[in-house]
C-alpha cells in the first residue's frame, strides 16, 4: 500500500465527517459507497491512523480524525482558492501588472488607459513607472515589468519594438520669449547657447539628439541638465531657458505657460515604441491593456506635430509584431 495521500482522500474524509454518514458522503462526492469506503480505507492505511468509528449506525469520528478535521478543510479550501486565483488571472479576472512609460505617454495617453482598464478588471491592479529609457529596457530585459512605452534607446537584441507614435522634437520655451512670437518652424541654429537645458545621458531624448543633432552645438557644452520632465519644467520657469523635446512632451499640464515650436533642418522625429520581451507571451491583462490603449490612441485626439502609427489589425495582438 502506498503512503501516498491525495487531495482526493482529504475531501472524501472532510465529506464523511461533515455528513456522518457514508451514504449521504458518497451522494455528495457523485460516489459509489463502495469507493468512498475503499478511498477512507487508503487514508486510514496511509497515516496509520483510525479516522472513523464504524460500530454504531451514524459514523462517527476517533479523537484523532476531530483534532485533524479542521486543518484538512483548510488545506482544501487554500487549494480551491488557489486554483480559484489562477483560473481567474488566465481569465483577466485577478492580477498585477508592472508598466514602465515616458512621462509624455503617461500623462496624455496611459492616464486614460488606467482609468478605463480598472473600470473593467477592478481585480487588476496596476504599478507605472516613469523611468530613463536605458532603465526602461533593462527593465523589460529583466522581466521587472511586463512591457514599457518609451523609445528605443539601446535597441537590446531580446526586446521586441512595435511602433505606436511619432512626434516632431521642437523647442519649448517661456511663452513671453520673443521666439514664441510666432509658430513656425525654427532652424536649430536660431537657439542661444546660453539659455539651454539638456535632458541627462540616460535619457531617450539626450540619446537620441547625440546620435542625430550633431549640429545642436547647444548640446555638446556646458548646460543645466534635467532626468525627467518634472524637473525640465522646474528649470525652465527661469526666463530665457529653453530645451528640446518632442512635440507630445508640450502636452504636459505645466506647458501651457510655455510655447512650442517645431524645429527644421534637420526636422527630426521621436518613435514611441511598445518594448516587450522577444518570444514571450504576454499575459491575459497585458493583452486586456493593450486593446484598450489601441482603443485610447485611436480616439483621442492626436496633438500638432504627431503620428499615430498604422496599429494592425483590431483587437490586443495588433500591438505586438510577429517576429
Amino acid at each position: 500500500m502506498s503512503n501516498h495521500v491525495s487531495l482526493r482522500h482529504l475531501r472524501c474524509f472532510v465529506a464523511v465527517a461533515r455528513s456522518g454518514s457514508f451514504t449521504a458522503a458518497a451522494a455528495r462526492l457523485f460516489m459509489t459507497q463502495s469507493s468512498l469506503t475503499h478511498v477512507i480505507q487508503q487514508f486510514e492505511e496511509a497515516v496509520g491512523v483510525k479516522l472513523f468509528d464504524r460500530s454504531t449506525r451514524r459514523v462517527s469520528m476517533t479523537e484523532e480524525a476531530e483534532r485533524y478535521l479542521a486543518e484538512a478543510e483548510q488545506m482544501i479550501k487554500r487549494f480551491d482558492a488557489s486554483i480559484a486565483d489562477l483560473k481567474a488571472f488566465a481569465s483577466v479576472q485577478r492580477g498585477h501588472l508592472h508598466i514602465a512609460a515616458a512621462a509624455s505617454v503617461i500623462d496624455y495617453y496611459l492616464y486614460k488607459v488606467i482609468e478605463l482598464f480598472r473600470a473593467q478588471f477592478p481585480q487588476i491592479t496596476v504599478s507605472i513607472r516613469d523611468a530613463g529609457a536605458q532603465q526602461v529596457e533593462q527593465l523589460v530585459a529583466e522581466g521587472a515589468i511586463d512591457f514599457a512605452v518609451a523609445s528605443r534607446h539601446r535597441g537590446l537584441e531580446d526586446l521586441l519594438y512595435t511602433p505606436l507614435l511619432t512626434d516632431r522634437y521642437g523647442v519649448i520655451l517661456d511663452a513671453k520669449d520673443p521666439l514664441a512670437r510666432s509658430t513656425g518652424p525654427l532652424a536649430w541654429t536660431d537657439l542661444d547657447p546660453a539659455g539651454y537645458v539638456g535632458f541627462s545621458a540616460d535619457t531617450g531624448i539626450d540619446s537620441f539628439l547625440r546620435k542625430h543633432a550633431r549640429g545642436f552645438k547647444q548640446r555638446e557644452g556646458q548646460r543645466n541638465e534635467a532626468s525627467s520632465t518634472t524637473s525640465l519644467f522646474s528649470l525652465l520657469k527661469s526666463p530665457g531657458n529653453y530645451s528640446v523635446v518632442p512635440a507630445l512632451t508640450a502636452q504636459h499640464g505645466y506647458a501651457h505657460k510655455l510655447h512650442f515650436r517645431p524645429l527644421k533642418s534637420p526636422q527630426l522625429m521621436r518613435e514611441i515604441c511598445l518594448i516587450s520581451r522577444r518570444l514571450r507571451s504576454l499575459s491575459p491583462g497585458a493583452e486586456a491593456f493593450l486593446a484598450l490603449l489601441r482603443q485610447v490612441l485611436r480616439d483621442t485626439p492626436v496633438p500638432a506635430h504627431t503620428r499615430i502609427a498604422p496599429l494592425g489589425p483590431s483587437g490586443p495582438s495588433g500591438l505586438i509584431s510577429p517576429s
